[in-house]
């Protein structure tokens, strides 16, 4: 900018003249003023076309935000669909092994009694279960007997169940005919297969029961020697 210091107006006026010299000055700041404005509207028209491009990519974005959005919460319902069917595969699979355990049993139970040839002879306590009662301390009892003999004669006797377990901290066996209403003639049974002989009974509120004995005795008779077979299970109750 140092070459408009150096010009002189008065010489430019003494030689170009007042007319002249004012048509010069007019031309020079019209051009001044046209390349100003063709400067500004090229550097507007570019802001706003940059303008226009960032908010086009803005709304691309806003765009790809809310699919990706969408695409989360379906994501989101798969999953939790998923995570249902494989809680309710896993109740199914539970179900279907529990009964699956259920029916090995059973078809156990009867191969004893069909298939003696298959198992050891002679009379077998088969399994007892507790089973509590609406009522404090109140059980109820069922003693499975199965008979496992080729010749199949009626197996005739009777139970004794015999409860072990803690009384003021030592160590207490009550008989079952202690504790419940029953006698010699509840407690027998006379069989061909098998037999489920039941009652109730009710337990001291201080005692704690750890085992249960069962005994199946066998009496004597014509056709069957005197005989007694025994079985010891963990107390357990079932609802």
């Amino acid at each position: 900018m140092k070459w408009l210091a150096k010009i002189n107006l008065s010489i430019v006026i003494d030689r170009l003249g007042t007319f002249k010299s004012a048509l010069f000055l007019f031309i020079v700041v019209g051009l001044c003023l046209f390349t100003g404005y063709r400067l500004g509207n090229y550097y507007h028209n570019f802001q706003v076309a940059t303008l226009e491009q960032q908010k086009q990519r803005l709304e691309e974005l806003y765009q790809q935000q809310e699919e990706s959005i969408a695409r989360i919460h379906g994501l989101e319902v798969e999953l939790t669909v998923e995570q249902l069917a494989n809680k309710q595969s896993q109740v199914l699979l539970k179900s279907a092994a529990e009964k699956n355990v259920e029916v090995k049993k059973q078809l156990a139970f009867y191969e004893k009694v069909m298939a003696p040839e298959k198992q050891g002879e002679g009379l077998l306590v088969e399994s007892i279960k507790i089973i509590a009662t609406t009522k404090p301390h109140e059980y109820r009892f069922q003693v499975v007997l199965v008979q496992q003999q080729l010749k199949r004669r009626y197996s005739k006797g009777y139970i004794e169940l015999l409860f072990t377990g803690q009384q003021d901290n030592e160590s207490v066996k009550l008989k079952l005919i202690e504790v419940a209403e029953l006698n010699k003639k509840d407690l027998k049974f006379s069989f061909q297969y098998f037999q489920v002989i039941s009652g109730e009974f009710t337990l001291p509120a201080n005692f704690s029961p750890e085992d249960i004995l069962i005994s199946a005795i066998l009496t004597k008779s014509r056709w069957q020697k005197y005989s007694k077979k025994e079985k010891t299970v963990t107390w357990q109750v079932d609802q």
